[in-house]
């Protein structure tokens, strides 16, 4: 298995010889490696088992290095990476040559931020070049928030796993794209959408894509447990009879379900809370998908603030293709 540290010494080493490591942020834990680097950003595809045609995010430590692989920040990216980086926001901005096609999955732009994390920060401001890293986990499976969630499915595959603790966030970035004056978010996360709109106005919301996506994460199967997940919402026949069975599991957002046993089931926020929810999803995902359950049933939150993004993952871990 990984090495599991705190020495950013030891993560710049491997990371200067083309190595792939996992990474702490304040969303989830990347597998990165150099993305100026052709090698490295290979060995991410070949890990993560990802399909080259669903682009990267390159990471970095401040809003001035962003200008190192990027052509121009236009007036309204600015606004929003001046009040929400380092944070959980990636934009979509017209790529420079030395960021290669296939960071970027042939597009024309790249997908960037800055981390809100103090090791990922440490790290990426003691380095030459910045970080490309997507979610440290085998493709399509549910996002790691801690180091041994990368340990446990990645670990025969990296060498060092930089341990910054738990996952503040939970969940992805929210990813942001311009298209003249108007604003298109591509991928729903731990940004909220009413926070995005009090700083550029109405956005426009993409959904999700089968194939050919314009931005990380957009694929409409994702996040997904290995055993079947049903939204309870989906279920117009449902009866509570029907679950009623030791095999079964519930995550629920703030209520426990009444005809499931009680220690089947998570409960994301019993305040309603919807960071601690979002904080817990994919840990709370992971633990009911390692007990060996028939069918984990979940139920989407309020569509409002992180409930969104929340509801976003719940509805792709559920896709099946």
């Amino acid at each position: 298995m990984a090495i599991i540290g705190k020495n950013i010494q030891e993560a710049i080493k491997f990371l200067e010889a083309n190595e792939v490591i996992g990474l702490p942020t304040e969303t989830v834990y990347g597998l990165a490696g150099n993305a100026f680097s052709t090698e490295a950003v290979t060995k991410i595809f070949e890990v993560k088992n990802r399909p080259t045609f669903d682009p990267l995010i390159v990471h970095t430590s401040s809003i001035e290095r962003i200008s190192d692989f990027v052509r121009e920040i236009p007036v309204k990216a600015q606004l929003l990476a001046e009040k929400f980086m380092p944070g959980p926001l990636t934009l979509l901005l017209p790529k420079k040559e030395n960021i290669s096609d296939l960071v970027t999955s042939g597009l024309e732009t790249v997908a960037v931020r800055i981390p809100n994390h103090p090791l990922a920060l440490e790290l990426l401001r003691n380095l030459d070049f910045p970080l490309a890293a997507p979610s440290a986990n085998p493709f399509g499976y549910i996002s790691p928030t801690s180091a041994q969630h990368v340990d446990n499915q990645l670990g025969m595959k990296i060498k060092y796993i930089l341990n910054g603790g738990e996952c503040a966030v939970g969940i992805e970035s929210s990813i942001i794209g311009f298209n003249g004056d108007e604003i298109v978010v591509y991928r729903k996360g731990g940004l909220a959408i009413e926070d995005i709109e009090s700083v550029v106005g109405k956005v426009q919301i993409q959904e999700y894509s089968s194939s050919n996506p314009q931005a990380p994460g957009m694929l409409k199967s994702h996040y997904a447990p290995r055993t079947k997940l049903i939204i309870l919402n989906s279920e117009p026949e449902y009866r509570p009879f029907r679950i009623h069975n030791s095999k079964t599991a519930f995550l629920g957002f703030k209520d426990f379900q009444p005809n499931v046993p009680r220690e089947n089931q998570l409960i994301l926020s019993p305040t309603g809370d919807f960071r601690e929810a979002a904080k817990n999803l994919f840990a709370y995902m992971r633990a009911l998908d390692a007990r060996g359950f028939d069918i984990i049933y979940a139920e989407f939150l309020p569509e409002m603030d992180l409930g969104r993004a929340i509801n976003d993952r719940i509805r792709r871990a559920a896709t099946q293709e």
